[in-house]
């Protein structure tokens, strides 16, 4: 990610967010069952690769695609605005010189912040959408699309309802961006200006170099946003108007710390990919924008 004056949209990001998370979808919505499947005290939790056969054999390999329409939905208001704010905050940051790595890691942070709030609405949607058919019917939403539930959103719970989970959300966007384009950045970075020892490899900044990166990137971002994570999705999937502390006393309770890292396999086999796919999509729109639409 360079740091001279940006010559690409701001919307740029949420697209190549979005056709990385149309490819990693099916895992996406492994993490959320694995995430919001109650597990009685004493009896095993279910396996990732349990999830997806059962998913499979219930309803067939499309039910591993439920839900794409509130991703799309969500990378294009959450993800757009995290790494549009991102690049905007650091274009600023870099007129007087390249910025330190606490203040791209605050920047990141306040982007974050920025992206959880905006795309709220879409991850509710998202949760529920993609745990609906583990639940009894009598509690699923059955929303067909995302446009369609978010009307429904709206209607049952009024304009409250778009912010549940806002908190633990806001505070995961908050650490994903920190973690994943910060420390992107900061890897990228640290390899170009560096030859590697042993090996005395330097890097360029090319395809090579932004898979490392990111694969690095997506590592630390997982493992950093896991428990966030699994209180977000357990506050939107439920219909109660339960409090984040109340959620996290309960599952403690029931379910001990372990919980707060329940999903991390799928969500790392996931979120590195996901990571992957998503900066090295942004690179290559980045460069063919500039080379389609250089700058006068």
């Amino acid at each position: 990610m360079p740091s001279k004056q940006q010559t690409y949209p701001f919307w740029l990001g949420g697209v190549g967010a979005s056709m990385a998370a149309a490819c990693t979808h099916p895992l996406d919505l492994t993490k959320v069952r694995l995430q919001t499947i109650k597990t009685p005290p004493g009896q095993p939790r279910p396996g990732m690769f349990s999830v997806i056969r059962a998913t499979v054999s219930q309803s067939g390999f499309r039910s591993l695609y439920t839900g794409l329409s509130a991703s799309i939905l969500r990378q294009m208001t959450y993800s757009l605005t995290r790494l549009g704010a991102y690049e905007k905050i650091k274009e600023t940051l870099s007129r007087d010189g390249k910025p330190s790595t606490t203040k791209l890691l605050l920047g990141a942070m306040v982007a974050g912040g920025l992206g959880g709030v905006a795309g709220n609405p879409a991850d509710i949607l998202l949760v529920r959408m993609t745990s609906d058919s583990i639940k009894p019917p009598e509690q699923r939403y059955n929303y067909s699309n995302a446009l369609s539930g978010l009307v429904n959103l709206v209607k049952d719970e009024g304009l409250k309802g778009l912010a549940r989970g806002l908190g633990p959300n806001t505070t995961r966007a908050v650490l994903m961006n920190a973690s994943q384009v910060g420390s992107y950045d900061l890897v990228k970075s640290t390899l170009l200006a560096n030859r590697l020892p042993l090996v005395n490899y330097q890097f360029r900044d090319n395809l090579w170099c932004h898979t490392v990166s990111s694969c690095l990137a997506g590592t630390i971002a997982t493992t950093v946003c896991a428990p966030a994570d699994v209180l977000r999705s357990r506050l939107m999937a439920a219909s109660s108007s339960e409090s984040a502390l109340a959620v996290l006393q309960r599952s403690l309770r029931e379910e001990g710390p372990k919980f707060l890292f329940k999903g991390w396999t799928p969500a790392f086999i996931r979120l590195g990919p996901n990571t992957v796919l998503m900066f090295v999509f942004f690179e290559q729109l980045k460069k063919g924008w500039r080379t389609l639409f250089p700058a006068s």
